[in-house]
């Protein structure tokens, strides 16, 4: 049985004074025991966040972290090894703003995959096709190579250690949201993928679907087998929304 998980990408958003608020906001959410909550604040606040939820049942993430594990001469980069110092147990790695406004590339993905990996972070490996892609009807092909990168670079095994997010581009801050079903055809062919090469780490991986999710669609979305949680964009910056849409992922 795959432990749910809700995370919160918190994106370029939040002021001292904002984050302090949400963070007594989350402070009060009852959450369910049943399910692993992290929240991804700007590097900024990692520090903020980590404080302020020491104790209470919430992990901390980073948004990005450098292809490069530990200090060095990488002017604006943050190190895996710095996330780890301040708090952090997870990072983001390959999300769809960062691949299409940053041209990060599936080789700069699995350096970041590895550096982070390497360090103790968990990563969460964003994978997601475009509206045109969808359209063609590539998304599964766009996606298997996604992951494949990863795969066939570091092995199968590392996926044992991280967590996948499917995030359609197309459903990223449009309000638009996959149906439960189009998201379990892929949520299913991800754990196809990984089956392919070690049945025992695809039975292990969870898989979260990112894209809109909101606590009145969350239910029906975590209710299908493959979906092991969300990964929350805008809704997580509502602490009784984002309290809401874990407490589906408890039920």
């Amino acid at each position: 049985m795959r432990r749910p998980m809700v995370a919160g990408n918190w994106k370029m958003h939040g002021t001292r004074a904002s984050v302090a608020e949400l963070i007594k906001g989350l402070a009060e959410q009852v959450l369910p025991s049943s399910v692993d909550v992290v929240v991804f604040p700007s590097c900024l606040h990692v520090d903020l966040v980590a404080e302020g939820l020491a104790g209470k049942s919430v992990s901390v993430g980073a948004q990005n972290c450098a292809t490069q594990g530990r200090e060095g001469a990488l002017t604006g980069e943050v190190a895996a090894s710095q996330l780890a110092d301040a708090g952090c147990s997870f990072v983001l790695v390959g999300h769809s703003e960062r691949r299409a406004l940053v041209g990060e590339s599936d080789e700069v993905v699995v350096l970041k995959f590895a550096a982070a990996q390497s360090l103790g972070l968990q990563p969460v490996l964003c994978v997601g096709e475009t509206q045109a892609q969808r359209e063609a009807g590539q998304t599964l092909a766009v996606v298997s190579k996604q992951l494949s990168a990863v795969i066939d670079a570091l092995g199968v095994d590392v996926l044992a250690g991280a967590i996948i997010a499917y995030e359609p581009v197309w459903a990223i801050g449009t309000g638009l949201t996959a149906s439960p079903l189009q998201a379990q055809e892929v949520h299913a062919a991800i754990r196809a993928q990984v089956a392919a090469k070690s049945p025992k780490v695809a039975g292990k991986v969870r898989i979260l679907y990112g894209g809109s999710v909101k606590a009145a669609s969350a239910a029906e979305l975590f209710g299908m087998p493959d979906i092991d949680g969300g990964l929350v964009g805008g809704a997580s910056l509502n602490a009784d929304e984002f309290g809401a849409i874990c407490r589906a992922a408890g039920s």
